[in-house]
């Protein structure tokens, strides 16, 4: 008879202890930012929720940096958001 081994797909659960970012109350006033990572239809997305956050929820600015291919963003960009934004998205769009 042969075994059989059968892998769970779960993630295991983040420790306690991790931090996670700051949290708002709400979004008005805030400045976010945007890092695009150059897969296909990632920019029109952005420009859409750039529209929505500024419209409905009051943002009062985007910044957005768009990567040059699928490589790791550059440290002076990072920084660069960091003092500019209170808040960073980062994603794909296929």
């Amino acid at each position: 008879m042969s075994e059989i081994v059968v892998y769970e797909p779960v993630a295991p659960v983040a420790d306690a202890s991790s931090k996670s970012g700051a949290r708002f109350d709400n979004l008005e006033g805030k400045v976010v930012g945007f890092i695009d990572n150059a897969k296909p239809n990632f920019n029109p997305l952005v420009d859409d929720l750039a529209e929505l956050l500024k419209s409905r929820y009051g943002v009062a600015d985007i910044v957005k940096h768009r990567k040059p291919g699928q490589v790791p963003v550059a440290e002076g960009v990072l920084q660069d958001m960091v003092q500019r934004c209170d808040a960073v998205v980062t994603g794909s769009g296929d």
